[in-house]
């Protein structure tokens, strides 16, 4: 391990805005985020794989009145999140450290008011469609921690991700598809709902001239 990454480490563990293995706070939150990490009662956006925090950092800074959180399972690109929250003073964003099927280790029911799944890893082979964070099995997951009427957001430069995310949805008893478009920025009138705030694989994409997908729904 470079000796960048240990000390990307070293920061993590003392710092009370990322909840990891190893800490006290680690699996004991679910039910308790308002009350014992943000202190207030706020609702609270969860961003599954985050990477270096862009969207849970952009979301945070643009809606002080709401609690984000990034979850990813690199550390390294937590601290990245970690950083910029605390370079901009931001007291409602936090990174939790752990791989997106322990959900339920981690939140109680109905304790999320929305999920944003932002340019995930597509998992194109047959063999890996229950790893892709919009198949049936993690759709299963949000619908448990989100509250009744709960938003979940797809940003994705991929188009077979897309259709499978839009078919999957629109075949699942109760889900509702909300809002979805092949060229979010061509689609002016979505982009409010999208929101405009860029990721950096957001931003590399539209630099090659990628459109970017956009699904939103609910699943009750």
């Amino acid at each position: 391990m470079s000796r960048v990454k240990l000390q990307r480490f070293a920061h993590n563990a003392e710092r009370a805005d990322i909840v990891e293995p190893g800490k006290p706070t680690y699996e004991q939150l679910g039910g308790r985020w308002q009350q014992e990490f943000f202190h207030n009662e706020n609702p609270i956006t969860l961003e599954m794989g985050c990477g270096k925090g862009d969207y849970t950092v952009g979301l945070a800074a643009r809606y002080p009145e709401r609690n984000f959180l990034g979850l990813d399972i690199k550390g390294d690109r937590i601290w990245i999140g970690s950083t910029r929250a605390e370079e901009l003073g931001l007291t409602n964003v936090g990174f939790v450290r752990t791989r997106a099927e322990t959900l339920l280790h981690h939140f109680a029911p109905g304790e999320l008011s929305e999920i944003w799944v932002t340019f995930p890893d597509p998992r194109p082979r047959d063999r890996d469609i229950k790893r892709r964070l919009t198949s049936p099995r993690f759709l299963n997951l949000y619908q448990q921690v989100l509250r009744p009427g709960g938003l979940v957001h797809l940003k994705t430069d991929n188009e077979p991700l897309f259709d499978f995310t839009l078919e999957t949805v629109q075949q699942r008893p109760g889900a509702t598809v909300l809002a979805h478009t092949k060229d979010l920025y061509a689609t002016p009138e979505l982009l409010p709902h999208a929101e405009d705030i860029q990721t950096h694989y957001e931003r590399r994409f539209r630099a090659e001239g990628i459109p970017i997908k956009y699904v939103q729904f609910t699943l009750t």
